[in-house]
């Protein structure tokens, strides 16, 4: 059975209503971060206020299996040692100096509240985002640590309130949960199913994508995050290939393209393999080594006949930038979803 890209489907409103679901929830993400904030107010500012009475924390370690976001946003800004720890477990010098922040969305983790408890065991200072009543929570409960409530299981809106929380206590970088909502509602506007594909950036991604295997590369901390979230919902969303990592792992790839074929009929049986497209994420960062980095993998892609499409943002902030090209990619693996019909 053979797989092809229908690109009518991009505009059929029986064929999009058979996303609505899908295409909703990505619609409704700006809205998440919102409620999100809402609903943690008094949670946030509780731990803000726990944090002025206490002194500045040794170290933050991020424990639990979202750390990893912070650590992108936090590495580069934190005036005091930070590490992400996704472990069961925490650091063997971790203690009463430190400070332990964990994103727990869903709250039912188990590793995750090991590690909550141990970090009480252990004196730490702790700060928990997760729904109130979970596992996590539950574990939390003690008398150094704070428990924001969070309501919408989603970890970009639970790891907005903890970055808030950060930046109100001089831990991190500007962190507006508006900032952030107002990149996502941009990225919806834009992506809406109901814009025709020839003004629709989500649209036209799916398109570049189709019939190709994606070599997805950011630059900065965030956007090389954001390239492996949509890497990966690519991957589930179309059943192919697609390659998420830094420059020095993928020129390889681009440079093993086999050279096109002006002649190859690509409705002939046996037709060789999908090309490879260099998909670029750009948050606007002016570092000197992204730049050579994204020259060299450009540079390649053109003497190799790789086609390179770039998804952009103008957002506000850091965690707004990493939050618009991430849902930017999402929106187009979800049309490429749409889009691939079997004969």
């Amino acid at each position: 059975m053979a797989t092809w890209f229908d690109e009518s489907r991009l505009d059929d409103e029986a064929a999009l209503a058979t996303a609505d679901v899908r295409l909703r929830e990505l619609a409704e993400s700006g809205a998440r971060v919102r409620r999100e904030a809402a609903e943690s107010e008094a949670g946030v500012a509780a731990a803000v206020a726990t944090a002025r009475d206490a002194a500045r924390p040794r170290a933050i370690i991020a424990a639990g299996p979202d750390s990893r976001l912070l650590r992108a946003v936090l590495e580069p800004w934190c005036p005091v040692p930070f590490v992400a720890w996704p472990g069961s477990a925490l650091p063997g010098w971790a203690g009463g100096l430190d400070l332990v922040v964990v994103l727990a969305p869903d709250g039912s983790d188990r590793a995750t509240a090991g590690a909550v408890a141990e970090a009480l065991r252990r004196g730490c200072q702790v700060v928990v985002a997760s729904p109130e009543g979970s596992l996590v929570s539950r574990h939390a409960e003690g008398r150094w640590s704070t428990i924001v409530p969070t309501v919408t299981r989603d970890q970009l809106a639970t790891a907005v309130v903890v970055l808030e929380y950060l930046d109100q206590v001089g831990l991190g970088p500007r962190a507006d949960h508006e900032d952030v909502a107002k990149a996502l509602d941009d990225v919806a506007l834009a992506s809406s199913p109901h814009r025709d594909l020839a003004i629709n950036p989500g649209k036209m991604l799916a398109i570049a994508l189709a019939d190709t295997n994606p070599i997805v590369w950011g630059g900065s901390s965030l956007a090389a995050r954001a390239a492996r979230r949509v890497a990966e919902t690519i991957r589930r969303a179309s059943g192919r290939s697609a390659i998420a990592g830094d420059a020095e792992h993928l020129l390889p790839l681009i440079e093993a393209a086999r050279p096109r074929d002006v002649f190859d009929d690509p409705f002939a049986e046996g037709t060789p393999d999908a090309r490879p497209v260099l998909l670029l994420f750009d948050d606007g960062t002016d570092d000197p080594v992204v730049s050579e980095d994204r020259g060299r993998l450009q540079a390649a892609a053109a003497s190799h006949g790789v086609r390179v499409e770039q998804v952009t943002t103008e957002a506000a902030t850091e965690v707004a930038r990493y939050a618009s090209l991430v849902l930017s990619g999402r929106y187009g693996a979800e049309y490429l979803r749409l889009g691939l019909v079997d004969d």
